[in-house]
């Protein structure tokens, strides 16, 4: 089961909240924003809705989730609150049921385990362990503990498997995941009898050391993992919340760990998780881009109004807003993976045209796919092999990872003639980060004929096929800058154009899986230097 929409109508402190994630909603959806601005009060929302299933859990009076409580205007307050429409939840696959969401607070820390016996447990579906808001306490890593012990136990008593073959299965797929975050490895699950009811760690040089000796970042990944690895086996059609699970633990561990979460959580599940964390934003922003989901609280005040919230566009623009939420005062120290030097004026012409057209473009056609990669007008031909010959002995100093390309149109031999064998010639005796476009400069692509059929199309404008073939004989060679007039006409725009602006325009067309992209993105990105 996956959330296609939640909407919240006077919940906690929202007025009218919908939150959609379109028809193909994502397997892991990251809430980010600042403290307070609402994201613990959705999962709050999630945690209500399973009261319609239970018969525990009331332990919020209806004030700490109406806002009808609370609002200034005596006209608009009340003292009703029905949860059914307050919250509002449109799922993809089953309806809700009581597994439907399976939710972890902030506040959770358990500092030592000691278990005296071992007892019968309710269901797993019981939930008598579970917090009832994201204000409270998450004690569930007893449970966990008891839970594997009683594993262990009942295949002591109807098993066919020897204890070292049921104790290496259980510690065995524990390992396999905490290898991959911390440098602990569990040993053993304690012995009741003898007074150690707990579990058992070696790190290093240091054997067999209880769970109380653990640092609380290595505490806080073990109580995930482990409930994570308990729960999935019942929670197989289910909403995993996490409440800021950064909690304690440094970037690299947050990382890791929420890349070994999505892995644990089945296909048939969905991962959400608040935060604000480094780490977190890293791993998808990288390894989980694809699967992943990002609602930005930080673009605006959401409690206030009718507001609808819908995944982030992934560009550089959109990802630096939220690292800054992250980091604060520190967002300066984040830099591009990648800087491509691109012919361009680097200061504006008269009434303001053409300032790093090129640049401008090229972060259009590319924000969403290189996030991590800026496009910098540096001048003509000569100023661009010496501003970045500057900036390569500049900041490859400071940046050890940074990557600095240089990318000239074709028509850089001072408007003569220079074909893809000179092309190729001139990648062949230049540095290796050095790149030419194939085509003769960047209107060759803006101003190719499926762009403008493109363009047409969505401005429902008839495309005059005809008489584009007619001048354009080699979209590939061909001078065409000089020429946008006729291909507003090919266009049927009957009024004036700005040609920069109609340039930037088309350059919103350009996607990923267009021959047109394919090709500009080779170019760039693909291209090494020949033998």
């Amino acid at each position: 089961m996956r959330l296609r929409s939640a909407h919240l109508t006077k919940f906690k402190r929202f007025d009218d909240l919908t939150i959609d994630l379109g028809p193909n909603p994502r397997k892991i959806v990251v809430l980010v924003g600042p403290n307070g601005c609402g994201k613990s009060s959705v999962f709050d929302a999630f945690e209500e809705s399973l009261k319609n299933f239970r018969s525990h859990g009331q332990s919020e009076n209806p004030d700490f989730f109406s806002k009808s409580f609370f609002y200034h205007d005596a006209e608009l307050r009340s003292t009703e609150y029905d949860r059914a429409k307050a919250i509002q939840i449109v799922t993809v696959g089953p309806p809700l049921t009581r597994k439907s969401f399976y939710i972890r607070t902030a506040y959770r820390y358990t500092a030592k385990l000691s278990v005296e016996r071992l007892e019968k447990l309710p269901e797993m579906m019981n939930g008598q362990d579970e917090p009832t808001s994201s204000i409270s306490l998450d004690r569930r890593l007893e449970t966990n503990y008891n839970r594997l012990l009683g594993i262990a136990y009942s295949e002591f008593s109807t098993g066919t498997k020897t204890g070292a073959q049921v104790r290496e299965e259980l510690l065995g797929r524990v390992n396999s995941v905490l290898s991959k975050i911390l440098d602990v490895e569990l040993t053993g699950l304690g012995n009741i009898v003898e007074g150690q009811g707990q579990l058992y760690f070696s790190k290093g040089n240091t054997r067999n050391f209880p769970y109380a000796n653990l640092s609380a970042g290595e505490k806080e990944v073990i109580d995930i993992v482990l409930d994570v690895l308990v729960k999935t086996k019942e929670y197989d059609s289910t909403v995993f919340c996490i409440d800021e699970p950064e909690l304690h633990l440094n970037t690299a561990v947050q990382r890791r760990l929420l890349v070994e979460i999505e892995k644990l959580v089945p296909e048939s599940c969905q991962l959400w998780v608040a935060t604000h964390s480094i780490g977190f934003l890293r791993a998808v922003q990288e390894e989980l881009g694809d699967k992943s989901h990002v609602l930005d609280f930080s673009q605006d005040d959401y409690f206030s109004g009718t507001k609808i919230v819908t995944p982030m566009r992934p560009t550089r623009k959109n990802w630096l807003r939220i690292f800054r939420t992250a980091l604060d005062d520190l967002v300066h120290l984040i830099a591009p993976r990648q800087i491509v030097y691109c012919e361009g004026k680097h200061s504006s012409g008269p009434g303001n045209s053409e300032k790093g057209l090129d640049a401008l473009v090229l972060n259009a056609v590319f924000s969403e796919t290189y996030p991590d990669t800026v496009f910098v007008s540096s001048g003509g031909n000569t100023e661009l092999d010496q501003r970045s010959e500057i900036a390569i002995k500049i900041l490859y100093k400071v940046f050890d990872d940074l990557e600095i390309l240089v990318l000239k149109d074709r028509d850089m031999a001072s408007g003569r003639i220079t074909t893809d064998v000179d092309r190729r010639r001139y990648l062949q005796n230049n540095p290796s980060n050095h790149r030419v476009l194939n085509r003769w400069e960047i209107e060759n692509y803006l101003l190719d004929k499926t762009v403008l059929q493109k363009y047409c199309q969505r401005e429902e404008l008839s495309f005059d096929e005809a008489s584009y073939d007619r001048l354009v004989t080699d979209i590939t060679n061909q001078n065409v800058k000089d020429s946008i007039s006729h291909f507003r006409n090919f266009c049927n725009l009957t009024t004036p154009i700005n040609p920069e602006v109609f340039k930037l325009n088309l350059a919103q067309l350009i996607t990923p899986g267009m021959p047109i992209y394919n090709e500009l993105e080779e170019s760039i990105f693909r291209a090494h230097k020949m033998a």
